[in-house]
C-alpha cells in the first residue's frame, strides 16, 4: 500500500522530546517554560462558562456554510471594539486558525504555488502548506532595537509563483506588532505583484501598551485575509472556533469561493457557534489574567537576565513569550538538554527558525511560583557556565 508523498514526515521522537518524555516519567520536577494552553496555567474560568453550550437551538440542524448568523454578528462586536467595521457577510466561521489557513491557502493557491512567511515565526506553516501541496519561502525579520521587517528580504523573495504573504500581528514569538510603515511597505509589494497578505491577529489583545488596531479594515488596493479566533481572545482552545474576515477588492468573489470551500467541509458545530457570542462578550475577564500573569513574569525575567552581561532578553511588545540572546558557544538543543538536567524547560531558538545557536524562547504564561523556579534555575546556570557573566562558575 502506497502514502501520499505529502505525508512522509520525519515522525521519529527528538532528542529533546525525548529527555524531557524520560525526566518527567522519572517524576523529576520540571518548570515548564513553554507552556501555552491557557486551560492548563491555573486561569480562573467564569464558572458559568460551559452553560452557553446547553442552548437547545443547537439540536436543530441547520448548516450555513459562512456560520450562523449570531456567531459572526459577535465576531463584528469584537473587531467594533476595535474601532473596525465589519459586516457579518465578511466573516466565514472555521475550527481552528489552522483551518482557516488551509482554506485560504485552497482558495489562493495551485499546486506549487508559494506564501511568503516571515522567521522568525511559529513552525506551524510547514504542516499545513505540505498538505496543502504549497511551497513555502521565509522572508526577514531582523532585530535591531527592536523587530521589524527587512522590506528588501521580503522583495527577493517574492517569484511569479508567490500567491500570499503571511503576517502574524504580532508575530509569534518575537511580539512584533506591524507598523505603519510596514504596513505600507507590504501594501506597496502586494499590489505591485498582485498578491493577497494573510493576516493573523489571535494575540492581538496582548499588547504590552495598549490595543494596537487590527488590519480588519484592510490596506488600499490589497485583498486582506485576517484569522483569528477563541484560542487566545478567550483563553478556549478546546472550543474549537476562529475566523476568516475578508477585505479588500474581489472580496464578494473570494467569499464566494470560501462558501463553497467551507460547505464542502461544514466544520463548524452548532453548539460551539451558538456560544460564541457569550465567550466573546466574557473575554476581559481571561485577558486581564493573561496580561496580568505575563507582565508580572516578565518582570521576574527581567530582574534575573539583569545580572547576566552575556544574556539579553529582546523587545517584545505583545503576545505570550520573550526571547532570549544568549552566547553562541554551542548548539542552542545542547543548552535546552542542560537546562533539562536542572529542571527546566524551555524552546530553542531554531524551533522558531532562528539559527542553530544564540536563541532561547521562554513563554510567560505558567503560573508564577512555578516560573519563579525555572526563571531563577535559567539565570543560575548561565550565571555559571557562560562566558562573559558577571558570576564566574
Amino acid at each position: 500500500m502506497g502514502f501520499s508523498k505529502r505525508t512522509e514526515w520525519n515522525t521519529e521522537e527528538s532528542a529533546l522530546a525525548r529527555a524531557h518524555r524520560q525526566r518527567v516519567q522519572a517524576g523529576l520536577p520540571v518548570a515548564d517554560l513553554t507552556a501555552s494552553n491557557p486551560t492548563r496555567c491555573g486561569f480562573a474560568y467564569d464558572s458559568g462558562l460551559l452553560a452557553a453550550l446547553t442552548d437547545l437551538q443547537a439540536l436543530d440542524y441547520d448548516p450555513q456554510p459562512r456560520g450562523l448568523l449570531s456567531a459572526r454578528q459577535a465576531v463584528c462586536g469584537y473587531y467594533a471594539a476595535h474601532g473596525t467595521q465589519v459586516e457579518p457577510e465578511q466573516v466565514i466561521l472555521t475550527t481552528s486558525t489552522s483551518e482557516a489557513y488551509s482554506f485560504l491557502f485552497r482558495l489562493l493557491c495551485d499546486p506549487g504555488s508559494e506564501i511568503l512567511v516571515p522567521q522568525p515565526g511559529y513552525p506551524l506553516f510547514d504542516f499545513l502548506a505540505g498538505l496543502d501541496d504549497v511551497r513555502l519561502k521565509f522572508a526577514p525579520l531582523v532585530y535591531d532595537y527592536g523587530w521589524q521587517i527587512e522590506p528588501e528580504g521580503f522583495r527577493r523573495a517574492i517569484t511569479p509563483a508567490t500567491r500570499a504573504i503571511v503576517l502574524v500581528h504580532p508575530n509569534n514569538p518575537t511580539g512584533h506588532f506591524t507598523k505603519p510603515w510596514e504596513a505600507a511597505e507590504l501594501g506597496e509589494l502586494c499590489r505591485g505583484h498582485g498578491i493577497s497578505l494573510i493576516v493573523d491577529e489571535v494575540f492581538l489583545d496582548y499588547g504590552f501598551s495598549g490595543q494596537p488596531a487590527s488590519f480588519a479594515a484592510g490596506l488600499e488596493g490589497v485583498p486582506v485575509y485576517v484569522v483569528s479566533g477563541l484560542s487566545k481572545i478567550a483563553g478556549l482552545p478546546q472550543m474549537k472556533a476562529a475566523w476568516i474576515v475578508a477585505t479588500g477588492p474581489q472580496k464578494h468573489e473570494a467569499l464566494e469561493r470560501l462558501e463553497v470551500i467551507a460547505d464542502t467541509f461544514l466544520s463548524m458545530n452548532a453548539p460551539v457557534q451558538g456560544a460564541l457570542p457569550a465567550w466573546l462578550e466574557g473575554r476581559e475577564g481571561i485577558q486581564e489574567q493573561i496580561r496580568g500573569r505575563v507582565a508580572e513574569n516578565l518582570a521576574e525575567l527581567d530582574r534575573g537576565v539583569a545580572q547576566l552581561a552575556a544574556v539579553d532578553r529582546l523587545a517584545v511588545e505583545g503576545g505570550w513569550y520573550a526571547m532570549l540572546r544568549i552566547p553562541a558557544l554551542k548548539p542552542d538543543e545542547e543548552t535546552v538538554l542542560e537546562l533539562l538536567e536542572r529542571g527546566v524547560w524551555v524552546h530553542p531558538g531554531y524551533f522558531f527558525g532562528m539559527e542553530e545557536a544564540g536563541w532561547l524562547v521562554i513563554s510567560l504564561l505558567a503560573r508564577t511560583d512555578e516560573f519563579r523556579t525555572g526563571a531563577s534555575l535559567l539565570i543560575d546556570y548561565f550565571s555559571k557556565h557562560q562566558v562573559g557573566n558577571n558570576r564566574s562558575a
